[in-house]
Formats: C-alpha cells, sequence, structure tokens
C-alpha cells in the first residue's frame, strides 16, 4: 500500500500539476545551488537569492541559450554557465525550441523573478521575445505542438502535433490566463494592454481547439489523447509505446483547465461533465502496484490483485475497446501491465490517481455555476 501511495505522490508531481508561479522557495546557501536542478532554481529559490552574483551569472546564460525564434530547449541547467560547445550543437541539430518538460515557460519565469529584483532591460526584452514566440507557435486552430520549429527526422515527426502530453499545451494556457488575468507575478515585467488581449485571445483559441479535440464516441464527447493531430484533429501516436488513445493521464489537467474559467458557456460545461463522466465510468479497482526486487535482483514493479486497493486510472486506454493497455517500445498493446519488458514497466508512468482532484473539486463546480 505505501508503495502505491509514494507511486502515486511521484506521478501527481511528475505529470498531473498544473504549471503555477506560486511555488515553495527551497532553502539552500550560496555553496550548493548548483546542485539544484534548473527549475528550482528558476522557480523555487528564496526571493533574496535572485539579486546575487550568482543569479546574474544563470540569467546571463539563459539570455544566451534563447534561439532566435524566442523560445529555449529543454532540459538545461542554466546556472551551470554558458558551454560553447553545447550551443553550438543546439544550432546545428535543428531542434530549434520547445514548450517540452517545462521549456521556455520556465526560463520565462525566471526572467520575471530576476527583473523583479535587477532591472536590467534585458531580461523584460527576452520575456517580451519568448511571449511573442508562444503566439508564432500557435496553430491557428488554437493548438501548440511540443516544438517549434518543428524537430526534423521520421522518429520524432509527432513533435508537430497538438501536444497535451505531459501537459505542454495546458501549461502554456495557463501562463497565457495569468497573463491575461493579470496575476501579481507578472507585474515586475509591466505587461502591456495589449499583450494582455493577445494573451487572451490565444488563450480562447486555445480552448476552442480543447473542445474540437475531445473525442467523440457515438456522438458523445468523452475524454482526450495525449496529441492529436494537428490537421485532422484527430487522436494520433507519438512515441512507439505512445499510441493513440483515451489519455486517463493528460485528460485531467485539460479539464481542471475547463473547471477554472469564470463564467462558462454550455459548451465548456458540456465537456466538462463529459470528462467527468468518463472518469467515473473507467476506474481501474483491485489492482495495488508493489516493489520488489526481482529474481535478476533488480528492481521491479508489479501489478498485485488487491480488492481494497485505492482506485486508479490507466494512463492509455484503447480507442476502439476502451480497455487499458500498455505498450512496450515494439509498439505493440498488451493488456496487462505484467506483459511488459522490465525497462518501460519501471521506466514510465501507466497508472494514475490524478483524476480524484476532478471528482473531489466538481460538486463545488457545479454549485458554484449552478450547472444542471
Amino acid at each position: 500500500m505505501k508503495s502505491l501511495v509514494k507511486l502515486s505522490i511521484l506521478y501527481a508531481l511528475t505529470f498531473g500539476a498544473v504549471s503555477c508561479v506560486a511555488q515553495k522557495s527551497v532553502s539552500v546557501d550560496k555553496q550548493n545551488y548548483i546542485n539544484l536542478k534548473w527549475n528550482q532554481i528558476a522557480t523555487r529559490m528564496p526571493d533574496e537569492w535572485y539579486a546575487t552574483k550568482e543569479a546574474k551569472m544563470a540569467a546571463d546564460s539563459v539570455l544566451k541559450y534563447q534561439t532566435n525564434v524566442g523560445g529555449w530547449s529543454k532540459n538545461h541547467n542554466y546556472h551551470l554557465g554558458f558551454n560553447q560547445d553545447e550551443w553550438a550543437k543546439i544550432k546545428s541539430s535543428g531542434i530549434g525550441a520547445t514548450f517540452d518538460n517545462g521549456a521556455t515557460l520556465t526560463e520565462m519565469k525566471f526572467l520575471v523573478n530576476m527583473y523583479s529584483k535587477i532591472k536590467d532591460e534585458r531580461y523584460r526584452n527576452a520575456f517580451n521575445k519568448a511571449f511573442d514566440y508562444i503566439l508564432i507557435a500557435q496553430y491557428e486552430n488554437g493548438g501548440w505542438p511540443q516544438f517549434y520549429p518543428f524537430r526534423k527526422g521520421q522518429s520524432i515527426a509527432y513533435n508537430s502535433h497538438i501536444t497535451y502530453n505531459d501537459n505542454a499545451m495546458v501549461n502554456v494556457m495557463t501562463f497565457l490566463k495569468d497573463i491575461a488575468d493579470k496575476k501579481p507575478f507578472y507585474q515586475p515585467m509591466q505587461i502591456s494592454q495589449k499583450m494582455t488581449e493577445k494573451a487572451k485571445i490565444a488563450f480562447d483559441k486555445g480552448v476552442d481547439c480543447i473542445l474540437k479535440t475531445q473525442i467523440r464516441v457515438n456522438g458523445k464527447p468523452t475524454v482526450w489523447c495525449a496529441q492529436h493531430d494537428e490537421v485532422t484533429l484527430a487522436p494520433a501516436n507519438a512515441r512507439a509505446y505512445e499510441l493513440a488513445s483515451f489519455s486517463g493521464a493528460e485528460s485531467v489537467n485539460i479539464t481542471l483547465l475547463l473547471m477554472d474559467i469564470e463564467n462558462p458557456p454550455r459548451e465548456i460545461i458540456n465537456a466538462v461533465k463529459a470528462a467527468k463522466s468518463w472518469f467515473e465510468t473507467h476506474k481501474v479497482e483491485g489492482i495495488r502496484l508493489e516493489k520488489i526486487i526481482n529474481s535478476d535482483g533488480l528492481k521491479d514493479l508489479i501489478a498485485v490483485e488487491d480488492k481494497d486497493a485505492p482506485v486508479l486510472w490507466a494512463r492509455f486506454y484503447d480507442l476502439d475497446t476502451a480497455l487499458p493497455y500498455f505498450c512496450d517500445r515494439d509498439g505493440i498493446k498488451r493488456k496487462s501491465f505484467g506483459e511488459m519488458g522490465h525497462n518501460r514497466r519501471n521506466g514510465y508512468s501507466w497508472y494514475t490517481n490524478a483524476p480524484l482532484k476532478i471528482i473531489a473539486k466538481y460538486p463545488e463546480w457545479l454549485q458554484k455555476w449552478n450547472v444542471n
């Protein structure tokens, strides 16, 4: 039971949390800050740290790594300094910039923290350039791809799809909503009325895309896939083990985003009600995940039958049968968790309890907007 709780908490932290601007600060001294992860440095350092010389060094690195189009690539520890060889690889790879793994938005929030302490106009200019990048990257249909410009190569062709995976599009839209709502965190950047209006327009287009991509079965709306084709809007494949499906994970924060919209029109109300109903009817019960040491001496995760286990949801549900499935790197669907190889079974999150957040919030949401 404890293993399941730990796994669920880990999943919620990794996949289930919508990006936010108010985060708890970490306690750190100047000697060990270099051992922290970039997202901690960017948004969770003590407020006074953003006025230090170490912060300025990190900011200089962030400015240097900003791409010409305005965004940033992912998975860089900018506080460790600028690496010319790494930068050359980025420029030659054609990777460009991305919203994956919190990239671009994390750097923008860091620049807000910096500008609030040090009025260096380079920080504000870089923030505004990144804001323009967000607008440029948005499709006319309202969606956002994982990368823009798109990465090239057959094996990563999915990066042009409308990407809900790992909350990429939801995080972008949450940021835009915060700008449109004039959240205090962004006040140091002196956001113009024009920028606020652009953020609202882009957010509304994103909502329209969400409504259009909600998967319908026999005319009835359900939930979403982790990614949708940018032209047809149909559910689409990503990596070999991420096949088109009903998403029991990414659909959660999409629904929560819709639930946060003030005075929701009927189409949003219907979308939320349909998603909540789908989650209610697709629970996985009687399964507990347990960590063990297998016969090869490796840490392993197994599914154990347990009638008293807390409710879960699968990450993927088959589009034809609506049943949970699991997939290895060979792209072949499996019916059970244990059929996968050790790598994918332990290296990916296949279950989540995140839909409980929707179920818990739903009665209050109904009452707030007098929904029937």
